[in-house]
């Protein structure tokens, strides 16, 4: 019996001694970007200098998701700062391709909101600058610390980037339904028999029942349906062409 009291107390000295060294925590982290820049990040590990404990790359004027993991200290102090390893993209180059650009920032750790270590942020500004906020709450919320409050607002030259995009992709639709079309018109046959071989592999559901690319129910049943495809796709480029930025 007294040696199990020891024993006991021996292992609470050790519990108590394995707290008492615990001086980082694991906490979630999240990446926002409040620039034009795609941008990729790396938290490195203070206790592991040459490893990075997390990160992930966040869209322009856009947030990822929820990663695992970034360490920090359990109690702030003031100087308190993480190793941040940074990539963003240029939109051009001389040459025509992206440029990528390498930086490693010394980033401040603000003091804990709450008095202990949050979920970590990892903030791109809009001038490209890096910070850090330490907080369980988004930036929208009315808690939120951070010096930036709310979500990234995507510029005007962004939206009128994205929307051209949009309006590029809805315009090869039409063309190729358009050319689709005039082919059935002259040379049905010959545009049937193209379109019942891809449809023969990707959608064979599509070709049941009929005799082949000739059978004039075919050619009747593939113009209609791309017809209402074009009418659709019309649609949608005039929806997007009157939410021009």
């Amino acid at each position: 019996m007294k040696k199990l009291s020891v024993l006991c107390v021996c292992m609470l000295h050790i519990s108590l001694l394995s707290a008492a060294e615990q001086k980082t925590v694991g906490v979630n982290l999240h990446g926002v970007n409040y620039s034009e820049n795609t941008f990729r990040f790396f938290v490195m590990d203070p206790t592991v200098p040459t490893s990075s404990s997390g990160g992930e790359l966040v869209d322009p004027f856009g947030a990822g998701g929820i990663t695992c993991c970034a360490t920090l200290p359990k109690n702030w102090r003031p100087g308190t700062k993480l190793e941040i390893r940074t990539i963003h993209w240029l939109k051009t180059s001389r040459n025509g391709e992206s440029q990528e650009i390498h930086q490693v920032h010394q980033v401040d750790v603000p003091r804990y909101a709450s008095g202990k270590p949050g979920e970590l942020w990892i903030l791109r500004r809009a001038d490209g600058k890096i910070s850090a906020v330490s907080s369980d709450f988004e930036p929208n919320h009315p808690n939120w610390p951070g010096e930036i409050k709310g979500w990234p607002i995507p510029s005007l030259e962004h939206r009128r980037e994205r929307w051209a995009i949009s309006k590029k992709h809805e315009e090869a639709g039409v063309n190729a339904a358009v050319s689709l079309l005039n082919g059935l018109q002259k040379s049905p046959i010959a545009t049937a028999g193209r379109i019942w071989k891809t449809e023969k592999q990707y959608s064979p559901e599509d070709v049941a029942g009929f005799t082949g690319p000739s059978d004039p129910k075919y050619i009747a049943a593939v113009k209609k349906r791309i017809e209402q495809g074009l009418a659709e796709t019309r649609q949608r480029l005039n929806e997007i062409m009157e939410a021009r930025p």
